[in-house]
């Protein structure tokens, strides 16, 4: 903020004295002295009216407008004014108020330039040298601002497209994990619906040995019979053949 106080005291300080006594420019410059920079105005524009070529009055009526932050018109009549002079003094004057206008809107690169084109025309002012190295030191500290600030986005991008990928491998693992025990439970399932099946399968029952024994003779008396009656069909099969050949 100390380099602001300066600009300001030396904007107070550049304020053209009239070569004549006129009076409104000198009861502006006394209004502006004492910080009434509205009234100032008023004084300089009524000289204005009076003298449509006034430079001086035209000059203070910027220099009026910049004090109450109208810095946008003060801007415009600074440059409309550097089309009128051709005196460097005067010029450089403008080219250092337009500097400070331009830093008191951060337009740090217009400000640097501004500034330069004064020091041209009078390297010796000590004020707008210093206001230079101010407004390059505020825009090499921003642009170390916008260089954190781009490192800082590309970081929390990278961290974000890290924990992304992470994500998705999380991801990718466990749609593994629940497929392998969906499989597991299927498999599972199926050896408990083989193994129900199997339980509900008829069981040969148990014989006794009375039983068995019973069970078997009857095989035996069955294959016996069935013995006899195929003896007894060839039997009769030969005794019919020996007929026909008699």
């Amino acid at each position: 903020m100390k380099n602001f106080a300066i600009l300001l005291l030396l904007l107070s300080s550049v304020i053209l004295h009239a070569q004549s006594d006129r009076k409104m420019i000198r009861q502006g410059y006394k209004a502006y002295m004492d910080g009434n920079f509205n009234d100032a105005e008023v004084d300089f524009r009524k000289a204005e009216d009076i003298n449509k070529e006034s430079f001086t009055a035209k000059y203070n009526t910027s220099t009026a407008l910049y004090q109450q932050e109208k810095i946008d018109e003060s801007v415009q009549r600074f440059e409309e004014l550097l089309a009128e002079t051709t005196d460097d003094k005067d010029e450089a004057k403008l080219y250092h108020n337009l500097g400070n206008s331009f830093l008191e809107t951060d337009k740090l690169q217009e400000s640097i330039e501004a500034y330069k084109k004064s020091l041209r025309l009078n390297p010796s002012d000590e004020d707008t040298r210093y206001n230079l190295a101010y407004a390059l030191e505020k825009l090499q500290e921003q642009e170390q601002q916008q260089d954190q600030e781009n490192q800082d986005n590309k970081e929390n991008k990278e961290n974000k497209d890290d924990q992304q990928e992470q994500d998705d491998k999380n991801k990718e693992q466990q749609d593994k994990q629940d497929q392998n025990e969906e499989n597991e439970d299927q498999e599972s399932g199926d050896q408990n619906k083989e193994g129900d099946h199997e339980q509900n399968q008829p069981q040969p029952q148990q014989l006794s040995k009375e039983d068995a024994e019973r069970l078997l003779n009857a095989i035996l008396q069955k294959e016996k019979d069935v013995k006899e009656k195929v003896d007894k069909k060839k039997a009769a099969a030969a005794k019919i053949k020996t007929d026909k050949d008699w």
